[in-house]
């Protein structure tokens, strides 16, 4: 190990930022897992950490790379209250992968860096707000400077988004989806607890939610996707899912906006987004690919075995509905997390063994039409249904490492195939990739579950 005097040449392959965070070390975990050796043609031949404290740093590293002895993984000093500071790391990289959260405060001047020096970027973020207002600012800039910046790339939202595309490619033709529902289950024999960022995030986000609007509403209008058939009827507030087993609500997180978002880019780009220099194999994976990925109403539900988790959840949501719009009411929410949660986060994290025995499974239930041809007949209901599911492990510490890792190997390995530049979410970019392959090597599973007449 040793602490690296910043130089302007690229250097590594990969920058981790934020790795000492409480993700951020799990992510350099998995990292390190790929870091090429004789045995493992990685794309991943080098590897970095940054932050602003390098003792953390390298015990992170330590901790990570346990029980084996730590690689020689330099080490860079980096600072979100620096820009010169990442600007420099962004020029060493091929690709910078950011953890520090929230990014609503520390994440802007991070993509900046990257899009300033040309630097692929990927994150974990899960707040919808940080993500727009990035495409709004950077977008233009970074598809000039060759920066591909993909958010989100964590189980926000990746389970979520592939899930979907995974779900769409059941409906054949002449049948065809037109509205899924998921609903996300998270599992365990021990207390399941959060992740205290996405806690902070979410008490933000709640604070800033009118500032969302007003920003959506101030931005020129995307063409919408045609979806067959009419929206879907209004539920009741609490749902019980029987064939699922499930008591569920309506969860107010980013997959449903970002699924939204990858629905109007392929809306405008019917064929995928262009590669730089994308091989003969690709194209012809994105001719067959991206048709079968069709425009729906989507949503997302938690969903509960037992209907006292989601009491759980909607009183946590009243607490950062009425408490989170004030600065006091802020800071009591932060302060006490555990008790405005009702357990859900804590200051401390999960422990390694809470973290182990913790899994997921997100239910997609879409509804349609046996042929497409009897969509626009007036009064006329959809006439299917399948049922597809996504599971794997803990979402915060191993899902959103496994995810992201697989999702920098790709950019690190297959970089011609993806588009030169510009801010996009990551189904648009790693649709007709072999993502999904990827992910059902390290854990995560997709499968079919079902289909029925209504």
């Amino acid at each position: 190990m040793a602490t690296e005097t910043l130089t302007s040449e690229p250097a590594y392959d990969l920058i981790i930022l934020g790795a000492s965070g409480f993700t951020g070390q799990y992510v350099l975990r998995e990292a390190l897992k790929f870091l090429s050796s004789p045995s493992s043609p990685s794309p991943l031949r080098s590897l970095a950490i940054a932050g602003r404290n390098p003792s953390k740093l390298k015990s992170t590293l330590q901790w990570a790379a346990s029980p084996s002895q730590p690689p020689s993984i330099p080490i860079l000093q980096a600072d979100t209250s620096s820009p010169d500071s990442l600007l420099a790391i962004a020029r060493q990289a091929r690709l910078l992968i950011s953890c520090v959260g929230p990014f609503r405060l520390h994440g802007r001047p991070v993509v900046s860096a990257c899009c300033e020096a040309g630097t692929d970027y990927l994150d974990i973020t899960g707040e919808p707000e940080f993500m727009e207002r990035m495409e709004a600012e950077f977008h233009e800039k970074a598809a000039d400077t060759g920066a591909l910046v993909v958010s989100a790339c964590g189980f926000d939202s990746i389970p979520a988004e592939f899930g979907m595309m995974f779900h769409c490619r059941k409906w054949g033709p002449p049948s065809v989806v037109s509205r899924i529902e998921a609903y996300v289950s998270l599992e365990s024999n021990r207390r399941i607890v959060g992740n205290l960022g996405t806690y902070e995030s979410a008490v933000l986000g709640v604070a800033n939610a009118a500032k969302l609007q007003e920003f959506r509403r101030s931005r020129p209008r995307r063409p919408r996707p045609k979806i067959v058939g009419p929206p879907p009827p209004k539920g009741p507030l609490i749902e019980h899912k029987k064939d699922l087993g499930l008591w569920s609500v309506i969860l107010p997180s980013a997959d449903a906006t970002v699924v939204r978002r990858t629905l109007t880019t392929i809306n405008e780009h019917p064929h995928g987004l262009p590669g730089m220099d994308e091989s003969p194999d690709f194209e012809e994976t994105c001719k067959a690919f991206w048709p079968s990925i069709k425009p729906t109403y989507f949503g997302v539900k938690l969903g509960s075995k037992s209907i006292f988790g989601i009491f759980r959840a909607i009183v946590t949501g009243f607490f950062l509905g009425v408490f989170a719009k004030f600065s006091l009411g802020r800071s009591l929410l932060l302060k006490f997390p555990s008790f405005f949660s009702a357990g859900w986060f804590r200051q401390k994290g999960p422990s390694e063994e809470e973290v182990r025995n913790a899994t997921f499974k997100m239910w997609f239930v879409g509804q349609g039409y046996s042929d497409e041809k009897l969509a626009p007949q007036p009064g006329k209901k959809p006439d299917k249904e399948i049922v597809t599911r996504v599971s794997g492990p803990e979402i915060g510490y191993v899902t959103t490492p496994i995810t992201l890792i697989q999702c920098a190997l790709i950019v690190l390995g297959q970089r011609g195939n993806l588009p030169k530049g510009g801010v996009y979410t990551a189904g648009a970019v790693f649709g007709p990739t072999d993502l999904q392959k990827r992910l059902e090597e390290n854990g995560i599973s997709f499968d079919f579950i079902s289909t029925r007449n209504l």
